[in-house]
């Protein structure tokens, strides 16, 4: 398992006119409003995006943030019950909890600031920054835009394993551009209880238009969390599955909710909320299950600008937006606004988690006769990628298509 995200920042500046132990994520909420307003422009796509990546970038941008601009973001994030400024103290010791190069698993959290040279900034908004993010400093002049998309897309490689690829162009950058804060999360992990490569084989997969493509389907039966939900009533199509997939180590897993196969994905993903993310983990109970999933691997570049906007960030987006903090002089500050706002992600699903092999070949796969649960993944389902102790959602996201392959493809490397 291979997952990835990133989510670049940047301010501009306008032309002249106007905690615990363990901490829990109080950032739920935010996560699936993130999710729901994905899904309204992602037509019939696959999703795959980082709330904690959004949560954190925001939570930079926070630090330099005052008035409207200030109220806006804490408001989304479901920071208004806090005192101030306890929200970073919170982020800070959530980064710290999740933070791990284990044998088992690997989760690191990167955060940078590219700073326009010549430009004063707060002394101690970037002294802040470091505290409570960790972040990296480092100057270049944004109107040699060709070099310093090279060194930003170098830094993001770096912090990704080489999985992310320019996710910056020269085009990005501007004279005008004053900062970019620029935040990664990375995690692989295995799975504690691995599917065997020679099960996997070439399988149907139903999309939500009744269409079907050719897809190499993974197959074991092991001890796995499991529970069957339902609403109560007709939009989610009645019944729907909930499986719970550990990690090694057993602190991350990946949960799948899946709708029975005669019901559209789009019925069940109404009734999503992070009150009901944590049901399901409360209620799911380990049992012999049966599973069936496909291998996939998802990427995908979204412009969160008009959808943080949805979500009531809309003042950091203009030329109204307030982030005096981060510069030396107030003046300064009111010139600042956030340009752009987009996120890379990247998710790979194989049979150890990390990489794996498949067979080759066809085989019928059969509802008859089953002894345990069976949770038959050829259809369109949900995703959450989410730390077990802190509630933390690294990633979210759906599939809707599954890497498709020829039939009869016998080359099945990734």
């Amino acid at each position: 398992m291979l997952l990835l995200g990133l989510l670049p920042l940047m301010l501009l500046r306008g032309c002249g006119c106007q905690a615990a132990d363990v901490p829990e994520d109080v950032t739920a909420e935010f996560s699936v409003r993130l999710y729901h307003q994905l899904q309204i422009t992602g037509g019939e796509e696959n999703i795959i995006f980082s709330p904690l990546s959004v949560a954190l970038a925001l939570g930079m941008v926070e630090l330099g943030a005052r008035g409207s601009s200030l109220e806006e973001i804490r408001q989304a994030l479901g920071y208004s019950h806090f005192r101030e400024d306890e929200e970073f103290s919170l982020l800070s010791n959530l980064t710290q909890a999740l933070s791990t190069d284990e044998e088992q698993y690997v989760v690191r959290l990167a955060n940078s600031l590219f700073l326009q040279r010549g430009v004063h900034f707060n002394e101690d908004f970037l002294q802040l920054m470091k505290k409570y993010f960790k972040a990296e400093l480092e100057t270049v002049d944004f109107s040699e835009s060709a070099a310093v998309a090279e060194r930003i897309n170098s830094w993001v490689l770096n912090h990704t394993e080489s999985k992310i690829q320019n996710l910056v162009s020269a085009d990005d950058f501007s004279s005008s551009t004053m900062i970019m804060l620029v935040n990664a999360v990375y995690f692989r992990g295995s799975w504690k209880n691995q599917f065997r490569p020679e099960n996997t084989r070439t399988f149907s997969f139903t999309k939500d238009d009744g269409s079907e493509v050719q897809t190499l389907m993974m197959y074991q039966q092991g001890d796995f969390y499991y529970g069957e939900f339902s609403d109560g009533t007709t939009e989610a199509g009645g019944a729907y599955q909930v499986l719970e997939m550990v990690y090694e180590g057993e602190d991350m897993s990946m949960m799948i909710v899946l709708p029975r196969q005669e019901v559209p994905l789009a019925t069940l993903e109404p009734i999503i909320k992070a009150q009901l993310l944590e049901e399901w983990a409360n209620n799911v109970k380990r049992q012999k299950v049966e599973v069936y999933l496909p291998r996939f691997k998802v990427e995908q570049k979204i412009d969160l600008r008009e959808t943080l906007q949805q979500l009531g960030i809309k003042n950091i987006f203009t030329k109204d937006a307030d982030l005096s903090a981060m510069t030396a002089e107030v003046t300064d500050g009111q010139d600042l606004f956030i340009g752009k706002a987009v996120q890379k992600a990247y998710l790979e699903v194989t049979e150890e988690g990390a990489e794996g092999a498949a067979g080759s070949g066809m085989i019928a796969l059969t509802r008859t006769l089953v002894l345990y649960p069976q949770v038959m993944a050829d259809h369109p389902f949900f995703f959450v990628i989410r730390n077990r102790k802190t509630g933390s959602i690294l990633f979210m996201g759906r599939v809707m298509n599954p890497e498709v392959i020829e039939p009869f493809d016998n080359n099945f490397d990734m």
